[in-house]
């Protein structure tokens, strides 16, 4: 499948590819798992050429990344939370850090 855009991709749901760069992580928060237990989370923003959209890093990943990163999601999945169309890679998806 090829990359899209934020702009595409807050227009889908799943299977989304992309690039782009990471601005304004946030702090880093501790939330109840369903199935029990704690996981870090961290809501930061992807830019590209089309604009940016929210991206939230879960567990691990919210440690390998920083401003200014450029990343490449596969198979990341989008959700909307109070309005605003996010982007999270799951638990299918996969994140490089480009060099």
């Amino acid at each position: 499948m090829a990359n899209v855009n934020t702009e595409q991709a807050k227009k889908m749901r799943s299977g989304i590819d992309i690039e782009g760069t990471i601005q304004k992580k946030g702090e880093t928060r501790t939330v109840n798992k369903k199935a029990g237990g704690q996981i870090d989370v961290c809501d930061a923003y992807i830019t590209d050429e089309a604009g940016e959209m929210k991206f939230t890093l879960w567990g691990e990943d919210v440690a390998k990344v920083k401003n200014g990163d450029k990343v490449k999601i596969t198979n990341g999945y989008t959700n909307t939370f109070k309005g605003e169309v996010g982007l999270a890679k799951g638990k299918y998806g996969d994140m490089k850090i480009l060099p």
